[in-house]
């Protein structure tokens, strides 16, 4: 039997259980991560060791060392020898290309769902865009961004590609959005979370013209709060 996973201590980040299949520990500590990445916990140019990340969470030094390296391979990260890992920043012509390629990619396959994609797979995914306006609504950007993924991957999931899906499930890896609180007070991601129901509509109605106009749209917006963080 599994040795039972300490209980992080008091105030620590809990390790997040996100939607889908169940997550293996070290996959959950990964996503522990990624959630402090996006909350601006942990800063860009900024050298964390594995204990010290381990003390933080509550867990042992072992899965936080195996999901740092995956996000080494997701370019999250860089390893720093005998120091432990530096988060990496992301340069605006990086983001620049990026959204290039989200552009590329998703506009057009999300524009012909408005004829191939049923009505029922639709709507189903219309809890989650909904779950994306009550987080940013309350300020939640971990919860905002796990919602949001699954909005954008599940809707191109129903295109019937897994190599486009994955392709850019591994873009808004290394396009993270992180220390977004200034927008949330602003309103800024609210306005962004409320296009994910109006892709939604756009699709129902059948009108490809409005589906382009839309996530052209809403591409550039997150664009631009890439640019605010």
């Amino acid at each position: 039997m599994a040795a039972a996973q300490p209980s992080p201590p008091a105030g620590a980040p809990a390790l997040p259980a996100l939607g889908g299949r169940k997550r293996s520990y070290r996959e959950r500590v990964a996503d522990a991560l990624r959630a402090a990445l996006i909350a601006g916990e942990l800063l860009p140019g900024e050298v964390y060791s594995a204990p010290t990340l381990a003390a933080r969470f509550g867990v042992s030094a072992t899965p936080v060392r195996e999901a740092m390296l995956d996000l080494v391979k997701e370019g999250l990260v860089d390893t720093v020898p005998n120091k432990g890992f530096r988060v990496t920043a992301v340069s605006e012509k990086q983001l620049d290309e990026y959204t290039h390629i989200r552009a590329l990619i998703e506009i057009p396959t999300v524009v012909e769902l408005a004829r191939t994609a049923g009505r029922d797979s639709l709507e189903a995914l219309r809890p989650v865009a909904q779950e994306i306006v009550e987080a940013a609504a309350a300020g939640d950007l971990v919860a905002y961004v796990e919602a949001d993924t699954r909005f954008h991957l599940g809707l191109l999931a129903l295109a019937g590609n897994t190599h486009l899906v994955e392709t850019v499930r591994d873009l808004r890896k290394r396009a993270r959005l992180y220390g977004l609180t200034s927008l949330v007070e602003e309103g800024r991601l609210l306005a962004s979370a409320e296009e994910h129901l109006e892709i939604l509509d756009a699709l129902l109605s059948g009108d490809e013209a409005a589906v382009r106009e839309v996530m052209t749209r809403h591409i550039r917006h997150v664009r631009g709060l890439w640019a605010a963080k």
